[in-house]
């Protein structure tokens, strides 16, 4: 009850004070889930960003989510070669000398997902983007090759593969550092890379095949060569729970024009 001078008594202070709280709790609550429909939209109805080839590709669906920009060149049955443009990763070393073990896939995966989620030093909490690159290691001073959603590589010399998110375009050459020192920010160059998609879960022996094939296709290209010294990389574009064949992966090598191309 309020007093003579009209100043709320300490029940009416409690009282307001609980309905105050109960009703930022449900306007938070709907941003919450408001935020969490979105983002489940994104992977429930993705987009179309290829063009399918073949039956295997027309089932392929990827994430609406940012990703590399990139323009199509050329095209055949087996291969796109694409223009990429630069880009930032965060990117951190895999533990191990397999690129696709469960253990060392969940534990780079976490590690980057901690800092694109908040552990860097603004406690920024950037978009997911895709795909995942996977790619082999390189030593210092070489020129890096392609990334995309998240990339995993392995060096012929250290036999470590690095895996990587792409970063938001929105920051630039302004994105945040990692707390953690096992993540580096890194600008990949442009370049022509020659990719090809397939279905299913990624293993070791699956990207040696199909980077041999890829490969073998190549070396009939009247216009594009694989560069010298040129190491596989694997795209991944979807979450975990999609289902095998709707998963689009890709491996890619760097090319460059023939010279009498």
């Amino acid at each position: 009850m309020a007093s003579a001078r009209g100043n709320p008594s300490g029940l009416e202070i409690r009282v307001s004070l609980v309905a105050a709280l109960a009703s930022q709790a449900f306007s938070l609550s709907q941003r919450v889930l408001g935020d969490l429909a979105a983002e489940t939209v994104k992977y429930a109805f993705p987009r179309r960003r290829f063009e399918s080839r073949n039956l295997e590709e027309a089932l392929m669906s990827v994430p609406d989510l940012e990703s590399v920009e990139f323009r199509v060149l050329k095209r055949t049955d087996m291969y796109e070669i694409r223009e990429i443009e630069p880009y930032y990763v965060a990117e951190t070393t895999m533990p191990g000398n397999s690129g696709f073990d469960f253990n060392g896939s969940s534990q780079g995966f976490n590690v980057l997902a901690a800092y694109l989620f908040g552990k860097n030093t603004m406690n920024e909490q950037m978009e997911m983007t895709t795909p995942v690159f996977t790619r082999k290691a390189q030593s210092d001073g070489e020129k890096m090759e392609m990334t995309t959603p998240v990339i995993t590589k392995r060096s012929g010399e250290q036999d470590k593969w690095k895996m990587s998110f792409v970063m938001p375009s929105k920051y630039g050459d302004k994105l945040p550092s990692p707390k953690d020192s096992s993540v580096k920010i890194k600008q990949v160059p442009g370049k022509i890379v020659a990719a090809s998609a397939f279905s299913g879960y990624v293993s070791d022996e699956e990207v040696k095949r199909r980077e041999s094939k890829l490969r073998d296709a190549l070396r009939s290209d009247p216009e594009f060569q694989v560069i010298e010294n040129a190491l596989v990389e694997v795209a991944q574009f979807n979450p975990p729970f999609t289902l095998p064949f709707t998963r689009r992966n890709e491996v890619a090598l760097e090319v460059e024009r023939k010279k009498n191309g």
